[in-house]
């Protein structure tokens, strides 16, 4: 089984969180917290609604404030007020549809944006670790069907995963040309497919699901037998903490980490994942496939070989893709019922810190 963060290594960490009112940066602030950190968030308002970081840091509760990513100014401000050791990087735009719809702000948000965070942090001599997360889709994907590993070769066929490949690239010029001699280490995380309770955003699988089974319609799905690397919110977060507990000490020399499920584990397609949630949720499997319709192009599969986690880090996954499905369907069942959003967040947190 996998290694935890250290609590006693988090309380007090001043960390300064982009992106804290996304769906992986609201769950990344509640566990933070629960550590003991001092967590400064920067994003733009919430995009969705219902939006998960309004149902856990209900009247601002998180300390921060709202800007845009590619607001230098506003970035180095609070980054001299806020005086983090830590930053972990998870603004972004995350959406492949919206992507072609608007690729040069795509482009902007995750390379830009990601440049003027890392001007910020070479700036505030508190910094001694910055995590810019990325994701699965950064490499060159040749549809083998074969298990990405860090050393491969980069790029994208649609516009947010070539502005993830480009934000990788300026990630390693920052590092070489100025971050290594200022003290700061730097990398990039590499994460699946993440669900979990919580994500409301739009062109999302899981969120689909939740919102045809709580308006009564029909699901609509594209290509149901394309496989993803399917993991849950809280293994992805647990490799990012431990990366970034060992940039801070010194521990990890290694430029970037894949985070995903097992290879062993075989390979989850999108029907396969629907079906679960809504047989999860206690409703019959019904959707349309609907990708006969023009639709922009996505990849049909897509893998990630986390092996070089696990041999720096002894990082692996804690839930088996099935137990990741389960435990997303569980927290949205809850949530339609009445259970109160944060309580079943810190119940699968402590569940997941436990081993229950």
């Amino acid at each position: 089984m996998s290694r935890l963060p250290d609590p006693e290594f988090w309380a007090g960490k001043r960390v300064l969180l982009t992106g804290h009112t996304g769906f992986k940066g609201s769950w990344a602030a509640v566990w933070l917290k629960e550590m003991g950190a001092h967590v400064t968030g920067y994003a733009l308002p919430p995009a969705s609604r219902p939006s998960l970081h309004d149902l856990l840091h209900p009247s601002g509760a998180l300390g921060g404030q709202f800007g845009d990513i590619r607001d230098g100014e506003a970035l180095a401000t609070i980054a001299r007020k806020s005086e983090p050791e830590i930053v972990l990087h998870m603004a972004a735009q995350p959406l492949v549809r919206e992507s072609y719809a608007a690729p040069a702000e795509t482009f902007d948000v995750n390379v830009m944006g990601t440049v003027r965070l890392l001007e910020a942090a070479r700036a505030t001599p508190s910094v001694k670790a910055v995590l810019v997360v990325t994701t699965d889709k950064v490499y060159r994907n040749d549809e083998s069907g074969r298990h990405f590993r860090e050393s491969d070769t980069l790029g994208g066929h649609d516009p947010y995963s070539g502005s993830k490949a480009a934000c990788e690239l300026a990630v390693a010029t920052w590092r070489s040309a100025y971050l290594r001699e200022c003290g700061i280490r730097v990398a990039t995380a590499r994460g699946g497919n993440v669900i979990g309770g919580g994500d409301f955003s739009a062109d999302r699988l899981v969120p689909d699901v939740v919102r045809a089974a709580l308006s009564g319609t029909r699901l609509n799905i594209r290509s149901p037998l394309a496989t993803r690397p399917w993991q849950h919110v809280l293994d992805c977060l647990n490799g990012y903490f431990l990366f970034a507990e060992a940039l801070f000490k010194g521990e990890s020399d290694v430029d970037a980490l894949n985070f995903g499920p097992s290879p062993s584990e075989q390979a989850i397609p999108v029907r396969d994942v629907a079906n679960a949630v809504q047989a999860a949720m206690g409703l019959d499997p019904e959707w349309d496939d609907v990708s006969a319709l023009e639709q922009p192009r996505e990849m049909r599969t897509l893998g990630l070989d986390p092996a070089l986690a696990g041999e720096t880090l002894a990082w692996r996954p804690r839930l088996a893709q099935s137990q990741a499905i389960e435990w997303t369907a569980r927290w949205y069942d809850g949530w339609r019922r009445g259970e109160a959003a944060r309580q079943l967040t810190l119940d699968q947190i402590e569940a997941f810190t436990k081993g229950r």
